[in-house]
């Protein structure tokens, strides 16, 4: 995995600006979001009470690290009619799924940064 593996689901630039492109602070906070996210997604299902909770909880890391697509999905997620919540929250799993496919491979290339200096 490498940059080129980047679909663009993260505009890390975001999380650069706030950062100031230190790879170890970088590190840390996507290491949170890949934390937060295994956390909440298990609350994916419209059939688990609490749902909401866990689209908005991802929704608030993903602006944090620039996954704005993610978060834009979430936002639509939680203003979903209960009917509607089964196919609006496939959609959340599969923008958390690109998105952290995006976070594996910036993680990777910032560990192979370290490995240089």
């Amino acid at each position: 995995m490498a940059l080129r593996d980047l679909t663009g689901a993260v505009d890390f630039t975001v999380l650069n600006g706030m950062t100031g492109g230190d790879d170890a602070i970088n590190e840390e906070v996507l290491g949170l979001f890949v934390n937060q996210a295994g956390l909440w997604s298990v609350m994916l299902d419209p059939k688990v009470e609490g749902w909401r909770d866990g689209v908005h909880t991802i929704r608030g890391a993903a602006a944090g690290i620039g996954a704005r697509d993610l978060a834009m999905i979430c936002a639509e997620a939680e203003a979903v009619h209960q009917k509607l919540a089964a196919p609006a929250v496939e959609r959340v799993r599969d923008a958390l799924e690109a998105a952290l496919a995006d976070v594996a491979a910036y993680r990777h290339e910032i560990m192979l940064r370290s490995l240089k200096t």
